[in-house]
């Protein structure tokens, strides 16, 4: 570690002498010295590789590190990279001296500032890395936001000269020049984040940061960052960034748990109302949201850690008694919420727009799937346009007779079980809306279903969650005049098969998927019979 720290301030030296030298060159044109930054760079690049080198050798090494030792050395290799970019940046700046007519020209624009910028971020280098001070990444990172802004000024001055027709290839250069200095920002700013990443554990886009640091302010925790806990919750492909947030005690140990989400303004608007409206119909149920800290494109908010395990993480643990009493409570609680909320209202099934929606995605990751013909035993596929206009063709008459509350997102990792006290919780509620219940229902299956697990014994723990929720579901459907259910749940299985694809690089299991949907979509559209009379091939939906 102590060669890599010297190599860091070796290169942080270097990146420092560079710019100073790049002013020197914009100040006076002087060809021997771009020539010598020119020279310095091939050493940048060493020092840049040998702190990777470093780096990798440490993490690979024998000496097993700590979480926050393994996130220093991550942060270095990071700041060593980005660095080096700022010096290639300097690089192109100079070289952009030799495309002057006139080199005065740039003498009329307001560089200094930009430069300044550069070398304050530089400056504070050395603290926010070495010494883990975040006050100083921080001003590492605001300074690529200055940089933005003097860039913006310059772009807006010289986009207007241009407009004269007079000296255009001159000012073309100067703005080339400032484009150069406002990328060091983007370089910068890495810097500033890998320095948080380093102090807290964990990575944080600047304004992810500065939204957990403001909101937890606001909720009443006045402790700094640094003496809070913050674990990274991973998985989501909503875009939003989630983690465990927890106070620590005089003993330095964990206390009070909360969630952090920081993501899209309407996406988190409409989970925290949903979370109200689940509030409302069955208490405890849904997290509390404990603070809500609203922008304009972007949201945080800080919900309540609820107790208990996901139904998914029970099935994969193995305790078949847990499992069971889980199972128990969550169709409980999915049967009165289903009854509380049903309204006798016909909704469109809509899954094969869904699909269609989709796809590109889909083939864009598996082009194959579009053309090549498939079997499942004596069973000849369709090719999939024709199986999709089947299929729409049969949606096209089908419609649910009533509508209840949905989850919106019913995997079974958005389903959590309390042991204790015998509670099943939803999390996750943003798409939470009243439709179709087969909709909830085919995608609770096939979240069991895609789980990467291949041992025959936890299969089959998998396929008996997946049949005893259908049976769960169909005899609501059934007790409720539903009598196309099962039809609209095929479609449902269909549609989850094939678009989960696009998460799925293993060959094998995505054209297992795919041929799975394409399956029921060819017996949805082959169906000769009234609606009513089709019946699901439960073997389908397990595996």
């Amino acid at each position: 570690m102590h060669e890599i720290v010297t190599n860091f301030q070796f290169l942080l030296v270097e990146i420092e002498r560079q710019v100073e030298a790049a002013m020197a060159v914009i100040e006076k044109h002087d060809e021997r010295a771009i020539a010598k930054i020119e020279a310095r760079d091939d050493y940048i690049d060493n020092l840049k590789s040998v702190i990777e080198n470093g780096c990798f050798a440490t993490l690979l090494g024998a000496e097993r590190l700590t979480a926050q030792e393994t996130a220093r050395v991550r942060a270095l290799n990071i700041i060593g990279n980005n660095l080096e970019r700022v010096g290639d940046h300097v690089v192109n700046v100079v070289r952009q001296t030799r495309h002057y007519d006139e080199p005065e020209c740039i003498q009329r624009y307001a560089y200094k500032p930009f430069f300044a910028e550069v070398k304050k971020a530089l400056e504070w280098t050395p603290k926010a890395v070495l010494e883990r001070d975040m006050s100083a990444a921080l001003k590492i990172c605001r300074c690529e936001l200055h940089l933005d802004r003097l860039y913006k000024e310059q772009f807006d001055r010289i986009r207007d000269e241009l407009r004269s027709g007079f000296q255009t290839g001159d000012l073309l250069t100067t703005l080339f020049i400032f484009r150069y200095l406002e990328r060091m920002g983007d370089a910068l700013l890495n810097v500033g984040e890998a320095a948080i990443f380093a102090i807290t554990g964990d990575k944080f886009k600047i304004h992810q940061f500065t939204a957990l640091k403001d909101i937890l302010t606001e909720s009443g925790h006045e402790l700094p960052l640094t003496e809070i806990d913050f674990e990274s919750i991973w998985g989501t492909r909503s875009g939003c960034r989630i983690g465990r947030v927890a106070d620590r005690d005089e003993n330095g140990e964990s206390g009070r748990e909360v969630i952090f989400k920081d993501g899209d303004t309407a996406k988190l608007r409409k989970e925290a109302a949903n979370i109200e409206h689940w509030e409302c119909l069955m208490p405890g149920l849904a997290p509390r949201v404990e603070a809500f800290r609203e922008g304009r494109k972007s949201s945080s908010m800080l919900i309540e850690l609820l107790p208990g395990q996901t139904i998914q993480d029970i099935a994969l643990g193995g305790d078949l008694t847990l499992l069971r009493r889980a199972l128990s409570a969550q169709c409980r609680v999915a049967g009165e919420i289903w009854e509380k909320t049903l309204e006798r209202a016909v909704v469109p099934a809509g899954t094969m727009a869904q699909l269609r929606s989709r796809l590109d995605e889909v083939l864009t990751v598996h082009p194959g799937f579009q053309s090549v013909p498939r079997a499942i035993g004596d069973y000849a596929l369709p090719n999939l346009n024709d199986a999709l206009r089947g299929a729409e063709a049969v949606e096209a008459g089908l419609a649910a007779p009533f509508t209840v509350l949905l989850h919106g997102d019913y995997n079974s990792n958005n389903i959590l079980y309390d042991g204790v006290k015998d509670r099943i919780h939803y999390i996750d509620l943003h798409r939470s809306a009243p439709g179709d219940l087969a909709q909830d229902t085919s995608v609770f299956m096939v979240s069991n279903f895609r789980l990467p697990v291949f041992d025959a014994s936890r299969r089959r723990i998998l396929n008996a969650i997946i049949a005893e929720f259908f049976e769960f579901a169909r005899g609501f459907a059934a007790r409720n005049g539903d009598d196309t259910f099962e039809l609209r749940v095929a479609l449902g299985l269909a549609r989850s098969y094939i678009t989960s694809t696009r998460f799925e690089l293993s060959e094998r299991f995505s054209r297992l998927m795919f041929s799975r949907g394409m399956y029921l979509l060819g017996r949805v559209a082959g169906h000769a019979g009234p609606p009513a009379a089709f019946r699901l091939p439960l073997a389908a939906a397990c595996y």
